[in-house]
């Protein structure tokens, strides 16, 4: 069995402790067009099938939206953010891969950021800061941002009393 990508980023001894995801309203938000659209053009299809001959021509046009659909709840379900007993990950990209990734023992300071939707949805922004302080890597419209930052926070202490 082969090993997922996430599996294959880490170190031996390593361990995913949290996977998140963006809150499923952003896939929502960029569905919601797509979805109108399809169901546009299969009522206009159908109808027009009714008193023309079969229009199979256009029900192939409604492929171009669902194949944009499939790729975005593809680029959401493949951007993760992951902390492990060792560092947090950033994974996007569906045929792509790329990977940002902070070590837990470089995070300096973690700040979450909720809207008044983000506390009631449990979603919100998380940016980590590292000790080099020229990057912030932001999780943005994370999903239960607080489990994921205490996950995190745990972890770091956790390394702490380890290496003690």
């Amino acid at each position: 069995m082969a090993a997922s990508y996430l599996e294959s980023l880490l170190a031996q001894n390593e361990k995913v402790l949290r996977v998140a995801r963006q809150h499923w309203t952003i896939l929502l938000r960029a569905i919601v067009l797509e979805i109108a659209i399809i169901l546009v053009l299969f009522v206009a299809t159908t109808i027009a099938g009714a008193f023309f001959a079969p229009l199979f021509l256009a029900y192939l046009l409604i492929l171009v939206p669902l194949v944009l659909l499939v790729l975005d709840v593809l680029r959401w379900w493949n951007l993760q953010y992951v902390v492990s007993n060792r560092r947090v990950i950033q994974v996007s990209g569906v045929f792509n891969k790329a990977t940002i990734d902070s070590s837990l023992e470089k995070v300096n300071d973690v700040k979450m950021e909720q809207s008044f939707f983000g506390r009631v949805l449990d979603y919100g922004d998380i940016d980590i800061l590292t000790a080099s302080e020229l990057a912030v890597n932001r999780f943005r419209r994370i999903s239960q941002p607080i489990a994921f930052k205490t996950a995190m926070l745990n972890a770091k202490e956790q390394m702490g009393s380890d290496s003690s």
